[in-house]
Protein backbone atom coordinates (compact mmCIF):
# COMPACT_ATOMS: atom_id res chain seq x y z
CA UNK A 1 0.00 0.00 0.00
CA UNK A 2 1.71 3.34 -1.11
CA UNK A 3 2.18 6.16 2.09
CA UNK A 4 -0.63 8.60 1.71
CA UNK A 5 0.34 12.47 2.89
CA UNK A 6 -2.66 14.70 3.81
CA UNK A 7 -2.33 18.57 2.87
CA UNK A 8 -4.33 20.59 4.56
CA UNK A 9 -4.32 23.99 3.48
CA UNK A 10 -5.67 26.73 6.55
CA UNK A 11 -6.35 30.23 7.28
CA UNK A 12 -8.76 31.15 9.92
CA UNK A 13 -9.96 28.09 10.75
CA UNK A 14 -10.57 27.28 14.13
CA UNK A 15 -14.03 26.66 14.14
CA UNK A 16 -13.45 23.09 12.00
CA UNK A 17 -9.77 22.20 11.69
CA UNK A 18 -9.89 20.25 15.54
CA UNK A 19 -12.77 18.29 14.37
CA UNK A 20 -11.28 17.55 11.44
CA UNK A 21 -7.61 16.43 12.79
CA UNK A 22 -9.27 14.62 15.62
CA UNK A 23 -10.97 12.38 12.76
CA UNK A 24 -7.81 11.86 11.00
CA UNK A 25 -6.67 10.28 13.82
CA UNK A 26 -9.40 7.51 13.33
CA UNK A 27 -8.04 6.49 9.76
CA UNK A 28 -7.87 3.03 9.61
CA UNK A 29 -5.02 2.13 7.79
CA UNK A 30 -3.47 5.57 8.62
CA UNK A 31 -2.13 7.82 6.47
CA UNK A 32 1.92 8.20 6.01
CA UNK A 33 1.95 11.97 7.05
CA UNK A 34 -0.64 14.76 8.09
CA UNK A 35 0.83 18.51 7.31
CA UNK A 36 -1.08 21.65 7.75
CA UNK A 37 0.15 24.61 5.60
CA UNK A 38 -0.67 27.96 7.25
CA UNK A 39 -1.54 31.23 5.65
CA UNK A 40 -0.79 33.79 8.31
CA UNK A 41 -4.26 32.68 10.78
CA UNK A 42 -5.15 36.07 13.12
CA UNK A 43 -7.66 33.56 15.16
CA UNK A 44 -6.59 30.33 17.18
CA UNK A 45 -5.90 28.24 13.52
CA UNK A 46 -2.42 27.21 14.94
CA UNK A 47 -3.16 26.72 18.42
CA UNK A 48 -5.93 24.22 17.85
CA UNK A 49 -3.54 22.44 15.54
CA UNK A 50 -0.33 22.33 17.81
CA UNK A 51 -2.88 21.24 20.22
CA UNK A 52 -4.76 18.98 18.08
CA UNK A 53 -1.02 16.89 16.59
CA UNK A 54 -0.52 16.80 20.39
CA UNK A 55 -4.00 15.31 22.20
CA UNK A 56 -4.32 13.33 19.11
CA UNK A 57 -1.58 11.50 17.50
CA UNK A 58 1.12 10.15 20.39
CA UNK A 59 4.64 10.03 19.68
CA UNK A 60 4.76 6.67 19.17
CA UNK A 61 2.08 6.96 16.27
CA UNK A 62 3.01 6.08 12.84
CA UNK A 63 1.74 9.29 11.55
CA UNK A 64 4.26 11.90 10.86
CA UNK A 65 2.66 15.49 11.83
CA UNK A 66 4.15 18.90 10.40
CA UNK A 67 2.96 22.72 10.98
CA UNK A 68 3.94 24.80 8.00
CA UNK A 69 3.58 28.52 7.97
CA UNK A 70 3.22 30.14 4.14
CA UNK A 71 4.99 32.99 3.27
CA UNK A 72 2.45 33.94 1.06
CA UNK A 73 -1.43 33.56 1.41
CA UNK A 74 -3.59 31.61 -1.19
CA UNK A 75 -4.69 27.70 -1.29
CA UNK A 76 -2.62 26.74 -4.44
CA UNK A 77 0.81 28.38 -2.83
CA UNK A 78 -0.01 26.80 0.40
CA UNK A 79 -0.94 23.47 -0.87
CA UNK A 80 2.14 23.45 -2.83
CA UNK A 81 4.34 24.28 -0.05
CA UNK A 82 3.10 21.28 1.64
CA UNK A 83 3.32 19.10 -1.19
CA UNK A 84 7.02 20.15 -1.58
CA UNK A 85 8.26 18.89 1.78
CA UNK A 86 5.13 16.03 1.68
CA UNK A 87 7.27 12.50 1.19
CA UNK A 88 3.98 10.15 0.06
CA UNK A 89 3.58 8.46 -2.91
CA UNK A 90 0.45 9.71 -3.26
CA UNK A 91 -0.63 13.57 -2.02
CA UNK A 92 -4.22 14.04 -1.00
CA UNK A 93 -5.53 17.77 -0.51
CA UNK A 94 -8.36 18.19 2.26
CA UNK A 95 -9.79 21.28 3.23
CA UNK A 96 -9.73 22.29 7.44
CA UNK A 97 -13.60 22.08 7.09
CA UNK A 98 -14.03 18.86 5.66
CA UNK A 99 -14.85 15.25 7.12
CA UNK A 100 -13.41 12.18 5.10
CA UNK A 101 -14.78 8.42 5.66
CA UNK A 102 -12.54 6.35 8.03
CA UNK A 103 -11.17 4.17 5.18
CA UNK A 104 -9.84 7.22 2.97
CA UNK A 105 -6.99 5.76 2.88
CA UNK A 106 -7.60 2.51 1.86
CA UNK A 107 -10.14 4.02 -1.26
CA UNK A 108 -7.63 6.29 -2.26
CA UNK A 109 -5.31 3.15 -2.96
CA UNK A 110 -7.46 1.44 -4.42
CA UNK A 111 -8.35 4.12 -6.97
CA UNK A 112 -4.71 4.63 -7.96
CA UNK A 113 -3.98 0.98 -7.78
CA UNK A 114 -5.54 1.24 -11.57
CA UNK A 115 -2.91 2.84 -13.72
CA UNK A 116 -5.71 4.33 -16.00
CA UNK A 117 -6.29 6.65 -13.47
CA UNK A 118 -4.55 9.84 -12.56
CA UNK A 119 -6.37 11.74 -9.80
CA UNK A 120 -9.83 11.07 -7.98
CA UNK A 121 -12.06 13.01 -5.35
CA UNK A 122 -15.51 12.24 -3.65
CA UNK A 123 -18.95 13.04 -3.62
CA UNK A 124 -19.31 16.04 -1.45
CA UNK A 125 -21.94 16.62 0.71
CA UNK A 126 -22.61 20.55 2.00
CA UNK A 127 -23.77 20.76 5.53
CA UNK A 128 -24.09 23.26 8.55
CA UNK A 129 -25.16 22.47 12.08
CA UNK A 130 -28.82 22.30 11.15
CA UNK A 131 -29.52 21.87 7.73
CA UNK A 132 -28.05 19.96 4.85
CA UNK A 133 -27.48 21.77 1.59
CA UNK A 134 -29.01 19.04 -0.92
CA UNK A 135 -29.64 21.25 -4.31
CA UNK A 136 -26.29 22.46 -4.27
CA UNK A 137 -25.00 19.34 -3.41
CA UNK A 138 -26.51 18.02 -6.06
CA UNK A 139 -25.61 20.58 -8.68
CA UNK A 140 -21.82 20.51 -7.24
CA UNK A 141 -22.03 16.55 -8.09
CA UNK A 142 -23.66 16.94 -11.40
CA UNK A 143 -20.95 19.98 -12.50
CA UNK A 144 -17.85 17.53 -12.26
CA UNK A 145 -19.74 15.72 -15.14
CA UNK A 146 -21.59 18.64 -17.04
CA UNK A 147 -18.56 20.92 -17.28
CA UNK A 148 -16.41 19.03 -18.76
CA UNK A 149 -18.79 17.82 -21.45
CA UNK A 150 -19.92 21.49 -22.42
CA UNK A 151 -16.45 23.34 -22.13
CA UNK A 152 -14.32 20.45 -22.87
CA UNK A 153 -16.16 17.72 -24.97
CA UNK A 154 -13.05 16.06 -26.72
CA UNK A 155 -11.31 15.70 -22.66
CA UNK A 156 -14.51 14.30 -21.27
CA UNK A 157 -14.67 11.35 -23.04
CA UNK A 158 -11.03 10.69 -22.55
CA UNK A 159 -11.39 10.89 -19.02
CA UNK A 160 -11.61 14.59 -17.53
CA UNK A 161 -13.89 15.40 -15.07
CA UNK A 162 -14.10 18.39 -12.71
CA UNK A 163 -13.12 18.43 -9.00
CA UNK A 164 -13.55 21.39 -6.87
CA UNK A 165 -11.25 21.17 -3.10
CA UNK A 166 -13.67 20.18 -1.30
CA UNK A 167 -13.85 17.16 -3.06
CA UNK A 168 -10.72 15.89 -1.51
CA UNK A 169 -8.69 15.23 -4.45
CA UNK A 170 -5.55 12.86 -4.41
CA UNK A 171 -3.38 11.82 -7.00
CA UNK A 172 0.53 10.85 -7.62
CA UNK A 173 2.99 12.86 -6.23
CA UNK A 174 4.94 12.17 -9.18
CA UNK A 175 1.93 12.94 -11.83
CA UNK A 176 1.50 16.40 -9.50
CA UNK A 177 4.64 17.33 -9.87
CA UNK A 178 4.80 16.51 -13.84
CA UNK A 179 2.01 18.43 -14.56
CA UNK A 180 3.69 22.04 -12.55
CA UNK A 181 1.02 21.33 -9.51
CA UNK A 182 -1.25 24.00 -8.85
CA UNK A 183 -0.99 27.11 -10.49
CA UNK A 184 0.33 29.80 -8.06
CA UNK A 185 -1.24 32.79 -10.20
CA UNK A 186 -4.74 31.57 -9.92
CA UNK A 187 -6.59 32.85 -7.12
CA UNK A 188 -9.60 30.54 -7.88
CA UNK A 189 -10.00 27.76 -9.76
CA UNK A 190 -6.70 26.45 -9.17
CA UNK A 191 -8.47 22.38 -8.69
CA UNK A 192 -10.41 22.66 -12.06
CA UNK A 193 -6.69 24.11 -13.84
CA UNK A 194 -5.23 20.94 -11.69
CA UNK A 195 -7.93 18.74 -13.52
CA UNK A 196 -7.61 20.10 -16.92
CA UNK A 197 -3.41 19.30 -16.68
CA UNK A 198 -3.44 16.04 -14.74
CA UNK A 199 -6.30 14.33 -17.58
CA UNK A 200 -2.99 14.27 -19.92
CA UNK A 201 -1.96 11.23 -17.51
CA UNK A 202 -5.15 9.73 -17.18
CA UNK A 203 -8.24 9.60 -16.05
CA UNK A 204 -10.08 11.56 -13.37
CA UNK A 205 -12.51 9.41 -11.62
CA UNK A 206 -15.02 10.40 -8.75
CA UNK A 207 -15.40 7.75 -6.05
CA UNK A 208 -19.31 7.03 -5.07
CA UNK A 209 -18.51 7.57 -1.35
CA UNK A 210 -19.20 10.95 0.47
CA UNK A 211 -17.40 13.64 2.20
CA UNK A 212 -18.82 16.05 4.09
CA UNK A 213 -18.02 20.17 4.10
CA UNK A 214 -19.11 23.12 5.57
CA UNK A 215 -21.99 25.07 4.31
CA UNK A 216 -20.71 28.86 5.52
CA UNK A 217 -20.36 30.35 2.39
CA UNK A 218 -24.18 29.22 1.60
CA UNK A 219 -24.97 30.35 5.03
CA UNK A 220 -23.77 33.26 4.70
CA UNK A 221 -24.47 34.14 0.71
CA UNK A 222 -27.81 32.55 0.82
CA UNK A 223 -28.34 29.21 -1.10
CA UNK A 224 -29.74 31.31 -4.74
CA UNK A 225 -27.17 33.57 -4.44
CA UNK A 226 -24.27 31.18 -3.88
CA UNK A 227 -25.84 29.06 -6.73
CA UNK A 228 -25.65 31.65 -9.35
CA UNK A 229 -22.60 32.84 -8.04
CA UNK A 230 -21.07 29.21 -8.60
CA UNK A 231 -23.06 28.93 -11.81
CA UNK A 232 -21.60 32.20 -12.89
CA UNK A 233 -18.14 31.70 -12.60
CA UNK A 234 -18.19 28.54 -13.77
CA UNK A 235 -19.13 29.61 -17.09
CA UNK A 236 -16.99 32.52 -17.37
CA UNK A 237 -14.20 30.11 -16.15
CA UNK A 238 -14.97 27.47 -19.09
CA UNK A 239 -14.60 30.16 -21.74
CA UNK A 240 -11.80 31.43 -20.49
CA UNK A 241 -12.06 34.54 -18.33
CA UNK A 242 -9.52 35.54 -16.51
CA UNK A 243 -9.70 34.26 -13.09
CA UNK A 244 -8.40 37.65 -11.17
CA UNK A 245 -11.74 39.26 -12.66
CA UNK A 246 -13.56 36.40 -11.89
CA UNK A 247 -12.53 36.52 -7.82
CA UNK A 248 -14.11 39.42 -7.62
CA UNK A 249 -16.93 37.28 -6.88
CA UNK A 250 -15.88 35.20 -4.49
CA UNK A 251 -14.97 37.67 -1.68
CA UNK A 252 -13.31 35.58 1.61
CA UNK A 253 -16.34 35.10 3.99
CA UNK A 254 -13.32 34.14 7.35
Amino acid sequence: MSSVSIIIPSFNEETGLGRTLRQLALLSPPPGEIIVVDGGSEDETLIIAKSAFESFFSASSRIKTQILQSRHRGRSVQMNYGAKQATGDILCFLHADTTVPDDLITLINKTLADSTVACGGFISLMSGSQTTRWATSLHNYLKTYYAPLIFRPHLFFRGLRLLFGDQVMFCRRSDFWDCGGFNEALPIMEDGDLCRKIARKGRIRMLNRVVQSSDRRVARWGALKANAIYLYIGFLWGIGVDTKYLKRFYEDIR
